[in-house]
């Protein structure tokens, strides 16, 4: 997109994100043509959904979309790895599919991905063959639903499974970038306004210090994506997801102890942040679980990623 574009297209999908949630930020997307411009540049608009959808606290199906076109895949919905995990949700023997997984998108018929060997298997399922229960965690409003069971089929095909993770995790660290953000921005103005011994908190060196790490924190993961996008590859997107999400959970650490007990009522908005961010953390590969999987990866090649350019 060029700039005048992608300001316009930002704009609307900005309104959007602020409106809606759930299904109606669905439709509206739809309305927007968000999925054609996904198609046509998806790094404008992976990077422009998430980071809004983060920022506002609102849900979607998208990183299903994002992951489905990667795949090039014609389908509703897909079945996502369980929380924590990134590997297909399945395991596939024979014609039979058992299926460990979660779900965003509501559709009779769900992609499913298997693990069968070091390969990857896939098809499209009937969700009435699976039984599907919504997870009732720390945010429920992620509408989350697990999915467990087993199906039969015979169309399984070879599919790239780690094409689709890396560009879920490379969208939900975008996701995580912009709820810390919005967290960071909060704590900022609570500590401009609240006044303690005659003077606001913002003066003091400890809330300072806070916001300045939760500020780094930010960035960092910030630098880290663009790297992810330039770089392409599989080690790069989970790199990226590990590092937003170990920044937001700083973040949100932080942004709690400066709001002190002010974060923690239910009439502040930083609880929905803190809450997003704990699961968004979790979802296609929790950041201590990928650093694990990077480090073992480095052990075992002896051979360290391509320094990026300063």
């Amino acid at each position: 997109m060029d700039a005048d574009v992608r300001e316009l297209f930002a704009r609307s999908i900005g309104d959007a994100t602020a409106m809606h949630t759930g299904a109606a930020l669905d439709a509206a997307l739809v309305d927007l043509g968000w999925r054609d411009a996904l198609a046509v540049d998806e790094r404008d608009a992976v990077s422009i959904l998430f980071e809004l959808q983060g920022a506002n606290n609102t849900t979607s199906t998208s990183v299903e979309a994002v992951m489905l076109d990667a795949l090039g895949v014609e389908a509703d919905a897909i079945v996502l790895p369980a929380l924590g995990q990134w590997r297909a949700p399945a395991r596939h023997n024979g014609d039979r599919f058992a299926v460990d997984g979660l779900l965003l998108a509501e559709s009779d018929h769900v992609f499913v991905g298997g693990q069968s060997g070091d390969k990857v298997l896939a098809a499209v399922v009937p969700t009435d063959a699976l039984d599907i229960r919504p997870v009732h965690g720390i945010d429920p409003a992620l509408r989350l639903r697990q999915v467990r069971g087993e199906v039969t089929t015979t169309e399984a095909r070879l599919v790239d499974w780690t094409a689709a993770t890396s560009c879920a995790h490379r969208a939900i660290a975008h996701e995580l970038i912009g709820a810390s953000r919005t967290m960071l921005e909060l704590a900022r103005l609570h500590a401009l306004e609240r006044v303690q011994f005659g003077h606001p908190i913002a003066t003091f060196q400890a809330v300072r210090h806070r916001l300045a790490d939760t500020l780094v924190a930010i960035e960092t993961a910030d630098a880290a994506l663009v790297e992810a996008w330039e770089d392409k590859s599989a080690v790069a997107a989970a790199m990226a997801k590990a590092i937003a999400g170990r920044g937001a959970r700083t973040s949100a650490r932080h942004c709690q102890q400066v709001l002190a007990g002010m974060g923690f009522t239910t009439e502040h908005p930083l609880h929905r942040y803190i809450r997003r961010a704990l699961v968004l953390d979790q979802l296609a590969g929790s950041s201590k679980l990928l650093t694990i999987e990077l480090g073992e990866q480095l052990v075992t090649s002896r051979a360290l990623p391509p320094l990026v350019p300063l």
